[in-house]
């Protein structure tokens, strides 16, 4: 009774102390760790930073310097995927920490709610503020992908919003089928070029069942990065522009034309890796197994979605929109 009683009272004082951090005001340029960085590009695009809190907490303190630094470092790794082609934006935001993915899952949304009401905040303040109608690209690796799903659910039912929507990058989380038929306004892409969708896979070798991340028993939609096709059709390595490794700076450390190939998992939609063995690219995150390639989910597919992102704003930018006003096509 008294190691309970203790606990209760020192959960008490963590919620406490914690709620005393007041919400971020994105109207200050310091809760921005990207803001308007990139002139006179197509797009716009606003990115959401994975887990890097490993510290022994619930969600990250604003005022961490470390830790801050270390979300900007993993911001740094996949911005040359989108930088050529878009004006940055990117929120500071209180992450859920490593911790709270110990948690069932269903005990992680009281701290996921923490985290995405400052992502919301942010996204509101920027929609408000600093777009003036441009293309907009969602991007989020792990956390970041759960975040851009719930930006998704709340501000995309909108269809002038969802006119603007280039694509959704949304790497390293599962979306569902029930999920798709819940919120129409999440549209998985189904090509190489289509626009108004969402870009998702999680990478794994054939022998992973499962992992927190995506469990056994859920079916992912995904598509393939290399073929762009969403069926269990195989891509070989020879279709892979380049997997690149980049340090906390963003430049790149290292390059490797076909290092892998890979194919869709037609029983859980997660995307299997060949030609690569798990015990060179080590999964590095407590709580995964060999062979769970989740840090390397961008970094093996750099240079084909650094195409695509391409590919996919020049034809947003250059689709024809019908005008039922007066009966023509404008450009």
């Amino acid at each position: 009774m008294g190691i309970l009683f203790i606990t209760v009272i020192v959960g008490i004082i963590y919620a406490a102390s914690y709620h005393t951090e007041k919400d971020p005001e994105y109207s200050l340029g310091s809760n921005w760790a990207y803001f308007a960085e990139g002139d006179d590009m197509a797009a716009d695009l606003f990115l959401i930073a994975p887990t890097v809190d490993t510290k022994d907490e619930y969600n990250m303190s604003l005022s961490d310097t470390s830790t801050m630094s270390n979300f900007v470092g993993a911001l740094n790794m996949e911005r040359g995927i989108y930088e050529d082609c878009t004006r940055m934006y990117a929120p500071f935001y209180r992450q859920v920490s490593m911790k709270v993915y110990d948690l069932p899952a269903d005990e992680r949304e009281e701290y996921l709610e923490i985290a995405y009401g400052d992502v919301s905040r942010a996204f509101k303040w920027y929609l408000e503020n600093e777009n003036n109608g441009r293309p907009i690209i969602l991007a989020g690796f792990s956390q970041g992908a759960d975040m851009c799903y719930r930006l998704l659910k709340e501000y995309f039912g909108d269809e002038e919003l969802s006119s603007r929507l280039v694509a959704v990058y949304a790497i390293g989380w599962p979306v569902t089928e029930e999920e798709i038929a819940a919120y129409p306004q999440i549209v998985p892409a189904s090509m190489d070029c289509d626009t108004g969708v969402v870009v998702s896979f999680e990478c794994e070798d054939a022998a992973v069942p499962g992992t927190f991340i995506y469990p056994a028993d859920v079916h992912a939609v995904s598509i393939n990065p290399l073929n762009w096709r969403t069926d269990s059709t195989p891509a070989y390595k020879e279709e892979n522009l380049g997997a690149c490794f980049t340090d906390r700076s963003g430049n790149i450390t290292s390059e490797t034309p076909a290092l892998c190939g890979c194919y869709i998992d037609s029983e859980r939609g997660v995307l299997k890796i060949t030609d690569i063995s798990p015990s060179d690219y080590p999964s590095s995150i407590k709580g995964l197994p060999s062979g769970a390639y989740h840090v390397y989910d961008y970094q093996f597919f750099y240079r084909n979605l650094q195409e695509n992102v391409k590919l996919r704003t020049d034809a947003f930018v250059n689709a024809e929109v019908y005008d039922p006003e007066d009966q023509n096509y404008a450009a």
